[in-house]
């Protein structure tokens, strides 16, 4: 499955990383990488949760970024 996630740096340089269609499903580290693990890990543990207690999962997102370029 596919999620969106955010990850961003904060004031004291720890990137911390959310998935919006996941509330509460946020996690951190003190590299990017670091944090995108992290945050894979927490939404692991919060679909296995979210299936114990029979509750829907969202569906996966379909996603494309587009490059546009601005004439000179």
């Amino acid at each position: 499955m596919r999620f969106r996630v955010f990850i961003e740096q904060d004031e004291d340089g720890i990137y911390v990383a959310q998935c919006p269609s996941l509330p509460g499903c946020i996690s951190q580290g003190k590299s990017y990488r670091e944090a995108q693990r992290n945050i894979q890990e927490a939404i692991q543990g919060y679909l296995e949760s979210m299936k114990k207690h029979k509750e829907p999962i969202p569906p996966s997102i379909h996603e494309t970024v587009v490059d546009v370029r601005i004439p000179a």
